[in-house]
């Protein structure tokens, strides 16, 4: 198979002991490209060390992660936008806004969303957007920007079908990962009655975990396990499921 990581941290902390070897691992099981989104200005050091390391496999995400916007956000977003304008970048994110752990920052992130948005418009590059308990925030922003030159990735996607409908209105592709083989996930109830054409593969590793790692350190190799529930969900073999979203990855992320 040939399959995409749309979405994996593959630079932090959790990898240090064994990057290489969890980075082969994947290669292995057929995962062929990582695209790897920024948290803050801390990491841009790793992300570059690793896409030197892998240069055919690694493409680099520039933004400012929305639980990272904080009292210094302004600065935090011109590192941002430096970077965009002497690195090259695949896509803006991840970026949104994240009501989970906290609401203190809520302006900050619409703003710091915002403008991220404005830059990819101007650049001509996809946004991959984090949104967690903050679809209709979301909604709210991208309802007046909406258009042809705004396009992208919802990253792990857990809405409903109704949320889904919405963001593949907006030509939005949905980032599915382990969620989907959870057994209160949800998403798996309703997924096989969206087209695979709007859908891209990701782990967001070292997070979420699919079956039967649930729970433990994720990583890219474990995508297989996501495709093998899609092919389910979907009665498609598990080689289709990855020929499909990589082709979605590849038109998203200009591969």
């Amino acid at each position: 198979m040939n399959m995409t990581d749309t979405h994996t941290h593959l630079y932090v902390e959790q990898f240090d002991n064994d990057r290489k070897q969890v980075i082969e691992r994947a290669l292995e099981h057929g995962v062929k490209r990582f695209i790897i989104p920024a948290i803050d200005s801390t990491y841009y050091e790793r992300m570059f060390d690793l896409r030197e390391a892998f240069p055919d496999a690694v493409h680099l995400m520039a933004g400012l992660h929305p639980t990272h916007v904080k009292e210094d956000f302004e600065r935090e977003l011109e590192v941002v936008g430096r970077m965009l304008e002497t690195e090259t970048f695949v896509a803006i994110g991840e970026i949104g806004i994240d009501l989970y752990w906290d609401r203190t920052f809520l302006r900050e992130q619409q703003i710091a969303f915002k403008t991220q948005i404005g830059w990819a418009k101007e650049r001509s590059l996809p946004i991959v957007i984090h949104a967690r308990d903050s679809f209709e925030e979301i909604f709210e922003i991208l309802d007046p920007l909406q258009g042809p030159d705004l396009t992208g990735v919802f990253h792990c996607f857990t809405g409903t079908r109704e949320q889904a409908e919405r963001i593949i209105g907006y030509g939005f592709k949905l980032g599915i990962g382990g969620v989907v083989t959870f057994k209160n996930g949800g998403i798996d109830k309703f997924l096989g009655s969206i087209d695979l054409e709007h859908l891209v593969l990701e782990t967001d590793s070292p997070y979420l975990a699919p079956k039967p790692h649930r729970g433990k350190r994720n990583e890219s190799a474990y995508l297989v396990y996501i495709v093998e529930k899609l092919a389910d969900i979907y009665g498609v073999s598990a080689d289709k499921i990855a020929e499909i979203t990589t082709k979605n990855a590849n038109a998203v992320f200009g591969l």
